[in-house]
């Protein structure tokens, strides 16, 4: 195999709770994670040269060491011994630095398609294990689907499959630090915690209402007051028939869940109008395997 292009799947958090920080500073976290249809596509090419290129749609992107792809096709580059090289094109459409893992994912991309184009017999789990040298969030990438992921990120439980609904993504103009989020996140008595567990059983029951209903993000504490846009995005949604809408990861991207495709059309077509997000997806819940 000369060449491999392989899809790279987005993610949400339909639920993201902050245990505690923990001494060497990380924190621990519960978080229910969801692949959803947005994507980036990615080339991988062979190449004579033995080295790693890559280039992008993103002029602002690194090309270099400093992108988690490249980070991935080294790191499976050293470990194998692999004489050619590796050229990468990649075509991005997430959006960038929103809490949708589009670093991670792209990164989960390589590694998956390096192991089929070397075909290095790499299993699911194996290039995991390898997926959390590169980023926390690389092997819930590499794993897909709904997830629970515990410790620093790196502890997935699959969970029974989200149900089926149109999703729709809008992202502010703003950036938002996800290092600025933990450092100005306090954990107190007053801090509402979401209920994953009970998160985790309204998906079983496939119960839509409901896993609106129990959606959390506690880092919405930090990012809703500093940026009030989300909330007001958050509002808009809501108010165009979104079972809930809620911030993704560290933001700032917000997410809705709808019922119904023509509810969500609607909604997607107001958010577009209403200049609040610069990006705006409609897209819909990913539960197969790759």
């Amino acid at each position: 195999m000369k060449e491999i292009a392989v899809k790279a799947l987005a993610k949400i958090n339909l639920g993201l709770d902050v245990v505690r920080k923990r001494e060497d500073g990380y924190h621990e976290v519960r978080m229910v994670m969801q692949t959803i249809h947005l994507f980036d596509r990615l080339e991988i090419k062979k190449t004579a040269s033995g080295d790693i290129t890559m280039t992008t749609n993103l002029a602002f992107l690194p090309t270099n060491e400093n992108n988690l792809v490249y980070k991935a096709a080294k790191l499976l580059k050293d470990e194998f011994a692999i004489p050619d090289g590796v050229d990468v094109k990649l075509h991005k459409h997430i959006p960038v630095a929103a809490g949708m893992a589009g670093g991670s994912t792209d990164a989960a991309a390589v590694l998956y398609g390096m192991n089929r184009m070397f075909d290095l017999g790499l299993s699911k789990e194996e290039l995991m294990k390898r997926g959390v040298k590169i980023g926390a969030d690389v092997p819930y990438c590499i794993m897909r689907g709904t997830a629970l992921a515990e410790g620093i990120g790196e502890k997935l439980t699959a969970l029974s499959p989200m149900v089926k609904c149109p999703v729709l993504i809008a992202k502010p103009q703003i950036s938002v630090s996800t290092k600025f989020v933990y450092e100005n996140l306090k954990l107190n008595e007053n801090t509402i915690h979401p209920d994953i567990d009970k998160l985790i059983a309204d998906i079983k029951a496939k119960d839509l209402e409901q896993i609106g209903k129990d959606m959390g993000n506690v880092l919405e504490t930090v990012t809703i007051p500093n940026y009030p846009v989300i909330a007001e995005i958050k509002d808009h949604m809501r108010e165009h028939g979104a079972v809930n809408a809620m911030m993704s990861g560290s933001g700032p991207t917000v997410f809705g869940l709808f019922d119904k495709e023509e509810t969500a059309v609607e909604a997607y077509e107001a958010m577009r109008a209403s200049g609040l997000a610069k990006q705006v997806y409609l897209t819909s819940i990913y539960n197969n395997a790759r």
